[in-house]
């Protein structure tokens, strides 16, 4: 129910130049990634899309139905995200596509080696578990998602960037891609931190704090509570934890709360006093602010979409 991030618009194909209404494409090629502009301007059912290469696609207007392996069908619409293993087949549905309500969708495909080599760096570089020995992983575990802030501007670089004349612009889309691939790795990265911290909150340093800043929610949480949790100083604790999940402590902790918050405005009857103290908050007025900022919708307005009224 939150407002999603969407993507820039991407200018039409002119007529004239259109070789097919179902799945017209441009391509804009560079040395590690491979740009492509998907159209459709009339209704279409179970057409076939496959990449040689893993692919981060992301619609931009219209709607699509997606079906993929072994998974149940579901609507795709602008501002979200999915992400498709090299050599899967995507079959697609365009069941409002038409002359004036064209879908559109851009679709990334990035060189296996280059994927590769970021992960490599990862591990080298930032080991995601300091205590054991797990490594950075891209997966598809979690192949369908809204936007963030940090993923649309992104995309909406390198769409930019592989567009453009810009004699340098594979360097520039090299830096954004890496950028990209590293936001998508550590979304998935905290997932799975998350799940296992339910599970065994001891198995590692990030793990255990996870597990205490779920437990302590509704409570003041200091930051040298959390530093001492971890056996850090304060200064290595921040940089430690930015890079494993790719956002601070206090994002985080923000991010789990309005979690929360959701949790109780659509499943209780409570004011919006009473959630805000629920979640940690003890100024109802920041709260409001910052649900909104999160969101993009008032806590109020999030109520009221899910039919309860305090």
């Amino acid at each position: 129910m939150a407002t999603k991030r969407l993507l820039h618009t991407i200018n039409l194909t002119p007529e004239k130049h259109l070789q097919t209404l179902v799945e017209a494409r441009r391509i804009f090629n560079l040395h590690n990634c491979e740009l492509n502009v998907f159209e459709s301007y009339q209704q279409a059912y179970a057409v076939p899309l496959q990449f040689s290469d893993f692919v981060i696609t992301s619609m931009v207007r219209g709607k699509k139905i997606m079906h993929l392996p072994n998974k149940p069908a579901f609507d795709y619409l602008p501002g979200e995200t999915v992400i498709v293993p090299a050599n899967q087949t995507m079959v697609i549905d365009f069941p409002e596509a038409a002359a004036h309500n064209p879908s559109q969708c851009i679709a990334l495909a990035v060189d296996d080696g280059y994927i590769r080599k970021t992960l490599q760096y990862l591990n080298e570089h930032f080991n995601s578990d300091p205590d054991g020995t797990t490594d950075w992983k891209l997966q598809c575990n979690k192949f369908h998602f809204d936007n963030d802030e940090e993923i649309t501007a992104l995309i909406n670089k390198l769409i930019r960037i592989c567009s453009s004349a810009d004699k340098a612009k594979g360097v520039f889309a090299d830096l954004n891609l890496k950028e990209l691939l590293i936001r998508l790795i550590q979304s998935q990265h905290l997932q799975q931190v998350e799940v296992a911290a339910i599970c065994d909150p001891n198995r590692s340093r990030l793990q255990f704090v996870l597990r205490y800043i779920h437990e302590h929610l509704t409570d003041k949480i200091l930051v040298d509570q959390l530093c001492h949790k971890a056996y850090l100083s304060r200064n290595a604790f921040f940089k430690w934890f930015r890079e494993q999940l790719g956002i601070t402590p206090l994002e985080y902790i923000i991010r789990e709360r309005i979690k929360l918050a959701k949790e109780l405005l659509s499943t209780r009857r409570m004011s919006l006093f009473e959630v805000s103290l629920q979640c940690g908050f003890s100024d109802v007025n920041y709260f409001v602010r910052l649900f909104k900022k999160v969101e993009g919708i008032t806590p109020k307005a999030y109520q009221r979409l899910s039919g309860f009224y305090a």
